[in-house]
């Protein structure tokens, strides 16, 4: 079992900036490729970004694309979405989640943090 706690969410200006962390527990984090998702009121949960084991594989949906970056630090057993020049389409709340492949797909993640709700007014 891996337990995943996200931070950072918040109301913020439309045109401003959110970092979103989310913090592993145990020492095989480096198994894990990592993906955000989001989901706001009546929709379905929607890929955000996905990233590979090691970092350096990384991809973005359209909607975000240029404007979120996905990171990770496996030292710290740690991923964090940038969040710039966010728009009131990105309200939802966000989750992290931890699976084996490197997917687009909610359903290829086992693990799954809380969420996080964020808010962008316009």
């Amino acid at each position: 079992q891996v337990q995943l706690v996200e931070s950072g969410g918040g109301l913020v200006q439309a045109g401003g900036s959110l970092r979103l962390s989310c913090a592993a527990s145990g020492r095989t984090f480096n198994k894990y490729a990592m993906g955000w998702f989001r989901q706001a009121p009546g929709k379905e949960r929607e890929f955000v970004a996905a990233i590979t084991r090691t970092g350096e594989g990384k991809y973005y949906a359209d909607s975000v694309k240029g404007r979120f970056t996905f990171s990770r630090d496996n030292a710290k057993n740690t991923v964090y979405l940038q969040m710039n020049s966010l728009k009131p389409e990105d309200t939802a709340v966000y989750y992290c989640a931890a699976g084996l492949p490197y997917s687009t797909a909610s359903t290829s993640y086992d693990y799954w943090g809380q969420g996080t709700q964020v808010t962008v007014s316009s």
